[in-house]
């Protein structure tokens, strides 16, 4: 599978994550799927054991706060609590972690309505790691990794879900 996850690195320890998928579902039922809580731990991998604490309700809105446990290493689980602090209806949902592994992780996904009836969804993440020195040599060696293993996740499982027919651009 192309890999068309990018990873950038800025010098004052923040990384940029951004990917991008075009799926066979109009952007209501694409919409409709991805901010429903309940579908995330479908787009996770399995041996990061994703599992909602709160925030399972279908209802989605500005101020939503989602938490979730999960694992980052062998026999070690962390708790994640995001914020959904935009929502823009059919064009773009932000959360932001406001406890959990990183310092700073935001996360933007927009969706675009094709012509041909399909839809583009961007990925685009913003993070950074605590303990800058010790974190530079984790990423390099584990985090970044982890983080295109899960996004090529959510790529497979929306191929699945989808009818299989979606592209990469």
């Amino acid at each position: 599978m192309k890999n068309n996850i990018f990873i950038k690195k800025y010098e004052d320890g923040m990384y940029s994550l951004s990917t991008k998928i075009k799926i066979n579902a109009p952007i209501d039922e694409a919409w409709s799927f991805f901010t429903k809580p309940k579908n995330l731990s479908n787009l996770s991998p399995n041996d990061v054991k994703f599992k909602i604490i709160s925030g399972k309700s279908d209802s989605f809105y500005e101020g939503k706060i989602i938490s979730y446990k999960i694992k980052i290493f062998p026999f070690t689980f962390i708790n994640w609590t995001t914020e959904i602090t935009k929502v823009v209806e059919n064009k773009l949902f932000i959360d932001k972690q406001l406890f959990g592994p990183y310092k700073l992780w935001v996360h933007e996904h927009h969706f675009i309505q094709n012509d041909d009836g399909t839809t583009t969804i961007s990925d685009k993440v913003k993070y950074k790691l605590f303990f800058n020195t010790f974190s530079k040599i984790l990423h390099k060696l584990f985090i970044k990794k982890k983080l295109i293993s899960i996004f090529n996740f959510r790529r497979s499982k929306s191929k699945e879900l989808f009818n299989n027919s979606w592209t990469l651009e």
